[in-house]
């Protein structure tokens, strides 16, 4: 096989192998995309290499090849390229997979996918006074909406705020790296 080389900054992480399925090379995938089977979609996998020493030249990421995937339960399965056995597929397991992020759709105007807000600042501009909250730490979803984990900021307090646009999110500004919103900070 070819080497191959990504910048690592050009990666999304898209979802997870978890465990092994079966006995023949399957391996279970959890996937972080929306719907679940969007993760098929893309032509190329990375997968985190846990031998990665960019010192001694080691990538964090290697290209992952499968040859097969599909909806299995409640989650994924997928068998890679040229695996065929249960302990050789263990070795791939609890590893992230990433995409480059120049592959994933394009968004209309409005929507961001949630590796676009992590790490930004937000500010609460709630009844006229500007406070600053910190920076998103991480989302998650709750069933009713998205929430958004804020740490830091002025009183060093975490936060969740629903990531409701137009109620609880004002403005979403990428370039300037800040989400504001409309958040008493009382809570």
């Amino acid at each position: 096989m070819a080497e191959h080389s990504v910048n690592s900054e050009e990666l999304v992480t898209v979802g997870r192998i978890t465990s092994v399925y079966g006995i023949r090379g399957w391996v279970k995938v959890h996937s972080y995309t929306e719907p679940m089977e969007n993760i098929l979609q893309y032509s190329r996998w990375w997968l985190q290499n846990p031998a990665a020493n960019p010192a001694k030249g080691v990538s964090q990421w290697q290209p992952l090849e499968i040859d097969a995937g599909k909806r299995h339960g409640k989650g994924l399965i997928i068998r890679i390229k040229g695996v065929d056995d249960r302990d050789i597929a263990a070795q791939f397991c609890q590893r992230d997979i990433a995409v480059v992020g120049g592959e994933m759709p394009q968004l209309d105007d409005g929507e961001y996918y949630w590796h676009q807000l992590h790490g930004l600042q937000v500010v609460s501009t709630f009844e006229g006074q500007e406070t600053r909250f910190g920076e998103v730490a991480r989302l998650m979803e709750t069933g009713a909406n998205d929430v958004m984990v804020v740490r830091g900021g002025d009183d060093g307090r975490e936060r969740l705020i629903p990531y409701i646009p137009g109620e609880f999110i004002t403005e979403v500004d990428l370039e300037a790296g800040v989400i504001t919103v409309n958040w008493d900070p009382e809570f």
